[in-house]
C-alpha cells in the first residue's frame, strides 16, 4: 500500500480474488430451480423436432438414443449432470398413466425412440428427475409428445 492508497496492482489482485471466489460459491448453487432438468428438457423437444423432420426430408426412420453416439439417423441424448432416470418414490404417476409402467421405476420404457417419415413413433414414455422435480415426456405411437413436470413445490403435474 501506498502512502496516499491502494495501488492499481493491489487493487486489481483484490478483485481477482473476490471474483474467483464469488464464481466459486455460484456454481455451488441452483438458482434455476432445476435448471438442468430444464434443459434436457428443451434438448429432448429439440431432438425428438430434428428426429420428425430428418425422418419425412429422407424418407427413412430415424432414432433418438439415450447416451449413444452420433451416426446416420441416429440423434444421440446424453444426461447432463444431476439429472438421473426414474421418477421419485413420493411423486404419484401422472393422470391417465398405467400404475404398472416400467418407466416409473427404471426412468425409461425404450431406450430408442424411432420416428417414421409418416409422423408416428415408438411409443414410450420416459421419467427424468433431478432429486427434487420430475419430468414426464410421454410419446404417442401417432408422434404427439406430451411433455409434464412435477414441480414439488407446487405438489402437482403441470403442462411444459
Amino acid at each position: 500500500m501506498s502512502g496516499q492508497g491502494f495501488t492499481l496492482a493491489e487493487t486489481s489482485i483484490t478483485l481477482g480474488i473476490v471474483g474467483i471466489l464469488g464464481a466459486c460459491g455460484i456454481s455451488t448453487l441452483d438458482l434455476g430451480g432445476g435448471l438442468a432438468l430444464t434443459g434436457f428438457q428443451v434438448e429432448l423437444q429439440g431432438s425428438l423436432d430434428q428426429a420428425f423432420h430428418l425422418a419425412r426430408a429422407r424418407g427413412s426412420n430415424v432414432t433418438v438414443v439415450l447416451n449413444s453416439q452420433a451416426a446416420q439417423d441416429i440423434i444421440p441424448l446424453q444426461l447432463p449432470r444431476g439429472v438421473h432416470w426414474g421418477k421419485l418414490p413420493e411423486v404419484p404417476l401422472p393422470s391417465g398413466m398405467d400404475p404398472t409402467v416400467k418407466a416409473a421405476t427404471t426412468g425409461l420404457a425404450h431406450a430408442r425412440i424411432t420416428v417414421t417419415p409418416r409422423r408416428t413413433a415408438t411409443a414410450s414414455a420416459w421419467f427424468l428427475h433431478d432429486g427434487r422435480d420430475v419430468l414426464c415426456m410421454r410419446l404417442s405411437g401417432h408422434g404427439r409428445v406430451q411433455m409434464l413436470r412435477w414441480k414439488a413445490s407446487q405438489q402437482k403435474w403441470t403442462r411444459c
